[in-house]
């Protein structure tokens, strides 16, 4: 019987997958993978690409998720992409569906599931996760995410700064996911709700890439030179 798999393809290192996404990757017939846009990469599909067999003629489909605020336009990709991997799966394709991170965090993921769960109750469905950034992060620049009793905030991207104050002021440790074209907004955020010049700041980009940037320092001590604007970027900021 054929099956959907989704596989966590972690935060951007092959050597991070788990034996069992490689696994279903190798015995998929068909690998789908998310991207922004017709004429831009799937970063999922880069990951994994060193393991698609070609010998076994492994179809590739890219499914399009347009970056947009839109809930009608993504509404519609979502009922649309949903459509296509069921419609694959139910002509007897194994079919594997891989997205960065876990896909449960923030991921496409999450959306296809929902439609096709509600569509194709008897589909038989494995979600296999993935090792998430913030681990990988943390593991590089060996900072704690938590310890103790210590309470954790995880910010997706396009703050309301209104909202991060708050949940800034009741956190020890703030995690700033995806975009870090907003990162400097949060700079002035953060010492207002009470977190010190000696504040953990580390910040990182394209981790697991050739074009990995790591950088560690105090609060007190970040400029406009020590941030990022890239997209796939992370900001840890941990009291001391």
């Amino acid at each position: 019987m054929a099956e959907l798999v989704c596989v966590g393809c972690g935060p951007g290192d092959p050597e991070l997958l788990t034996v069992k996404a490689v696994n279903a990757i190798k015995a998929a017939d068909t690998i789908m993978c998310p991207a922004s846009h017709e004429d831009r990469p799937s970063i999922a599909l880069s990951v994994v690409s060193s393991l698609i067999d070609k010998s076994k003629n492994q179809e590739i489909v890219r499914l399009i998720f347009p970056m947009t605020k839109d809930k009608s336009v993504l509404e519609s990709t979502w009922k649309k992409n949903a459509k296509i991997m069921a419609e694959k799966v139910l002509s007897g394709k194994n079919v594997v569906y891989i997205t960065v991170g876990d896909p449960y965090l923030y991921s496409t993921w999450i959306y296809m599931n929902r439609e096709i769960r509600t569509n194709h109750p008897d589909m038989k469905i494995t979600v296999i996760p993935g090792i998430v950034s913030i681990f990988t992060f943390a593991a590089k620049v060996g900072v704690s995410v938590a310890e103790g009793s210590e309470k954790v905030a995880v910010i997706p991207s396009c703050y309301d700064l209104s909202s991060v104050k708050e949940i800034a002021k009741n956190s020890e440790s703030m995690i700033f996911l995806k975009d870090g074209r907003y990162f400097d907004q949060v700079i002035q955020v953060l010492k207002d709700a009470g977190f010190p010049d000696n504040s953990i700041f580390a910040i990182g980009q394209d981790l697991g890439t050739d074009h990995e940037i790591i950088r560690k320092m105090t609060l007190g001590e970040v400029n406009d030179d020590t941030l990022t604007t890239k997209y796939f970027s992370i900001l840890v900021v941990k009291r001391v």
